[in-house]
């Protein structure tokens, strides 16, 4: 069986619509599904199953809500966190594993409850290389790839060019390790100063394009070779403050599902064989 590309629209940045109508809009625009965390209203989270069960779309969950005063307490949540995510039988769970300020140990800690999730679930946790997580930076990422050899990646490196201030230029060894423990992608294009350029369009931002594009072009050959059944691409531009303002009017610089809508083009053209 041949891999298919499955591209994901985030809730993240329209919790302000009412979500039956962002679920339309979505599929209108030609997405295959969506990322999100478990909705909290009964209603919404009514809304979403049949979303996924009456038409023939794809889901991503969103594990970003562990919290505690103490490590124990963390892992606790976080736990219970994955399960809750798990209630919508995703097709994987996209984790902001555990804080920076975790040392190694912990974090494996919760790589390991993870580990032992995917084992009884059947499903997937892929955790995110992201600011403030577990995987916020190539140097700790390797640190951890060091002690575990199996666990998987959310790319979103426009988080490693943001900390690293760089286009990732002296870190090639974690970076394709990294890539080969991708199965999941976030297409948000960052650069040395920010995690989100202005506009993906603008001709000053091409190189940035170019360079993340061809890191997302090895992470698609990479799962093509392991035969992974479905490779779920999010486009995710955020909104305001990732996204820029104009100063005192406070108007976002590009609108936000517009330039999702773009990334998602550009992805459908790119990766056409795959669709």
């Amino acid at each position: 069986m041949s891999m298919k590309i499955k591209i994901l629209s985030p809730l993240w940045g329209h919790e302000h619509l009412d979500f039956g109508l962002f679920l339309k809009q979505i599929t209108t625009a030609g997405y295959d599904g969506i990322e999100t965390w478990v909705p909290a209203e009964k209603e919404n989270k009514h809304l979403l199953m049949d979303y996924i069960d009456n038409q023939e779309t794809y889901l991503v969950t969103h594990q970003h809500e562990a919290s505690g005063s103490t490590f124990n307490k963390f892992r606790t949540s976080y736990a219970e966190n994955l399960d809750q995510c798990a209630a919508l039988h995703p097709l994987l769970i996209n984790s902001h594993t555990g804080r920076d300020y975790f040392s190694i140990q912990q974090l494996l800690d919760l790589v390991a409850v993870a580990e032992d999730f995917s084992a009884k679930t059947g499903i997937t946790v892929v955790h995110e290389t992201h600011r403030g997580r577990m995987g916020y930076s190539p140097q700790m990422t390797a640190q951890l790839f060091e002690k575990n050899p199996d666990f998987l990646l959310t790319a979103d490196f426009s988080h490693w060019t943001c900390v690293t201030e760089s286009m990732l230029d002296n870190f090639q060894a974690i970076l394709k390790q990294a890539i080969s423990r991708s199965r999941h992608l976030h297409a948000r294009v960052g650069f040395e100063q920010g995690p989100q350029v202005t506009d993906p369009r603008a001709p000053e931002w091409q190189y940035a394009v170019s360079k993340f594009t061809t890191w997302w072009d090895e992470i698609i050959g990479i799962n093509e070779q392991l035969n992974t059944p479905i490779m779920p691409i999010t486009t995710e531009f955020g909104p305001i403050p990732y996204m820029p303002t104009i100063p005192f009017s406070r108007q976002p610089v590009a609108d936000q599902f517009e330039l999702n809508c773009f990334m998602k083009d550009l992805l459908r053209q790119r990766y056409a064989q795959y669709l």
